[in-house]
């Protein structure tokens, strides 16, 4: 009967082991995935006249979008560069 009970103990383990994957894929994997997506579809709608903010908290408007990069005005004629990756949000 040891052996029985054994193979009981490793197969409730298990089904732990997974109820406890599933739980972290829907509160932490998932919802992470998720926040992807937006901020990518956010970055392709991104088009000159759109006010942002950078990763750095740089707020500026954007004057020009091409493939990987943004060119902002930050006001006092300044234009910066950045990278499309590095835009965290539009206002």
């Amino acid at each position: 009967m040891t052996i029985l009970q054994a193979g009981g103990s490793n197969m409730s383990f298990l089904i732990m082991m997974v109820g406890m994957f599933v739980i972290m894929y829907f509160f932490m994997i998932r919802p992470q995935q998720k926040k992807q997506k937006e901020q990518q579809k956010m970055i392709e709608a991104l088009k000159p006249g759109d006010e942002i903010v950078t990763a750095g908290g740089l707020h500026g408007k954007v004057m020009s979008v091409e493939d990987t990069t943004v060119t902002i005005s930050a006001g006092g004629g300044a234009k910066l560069t950045y990278e499309k990756s590095a835009i965290a949000k539009k206002i």
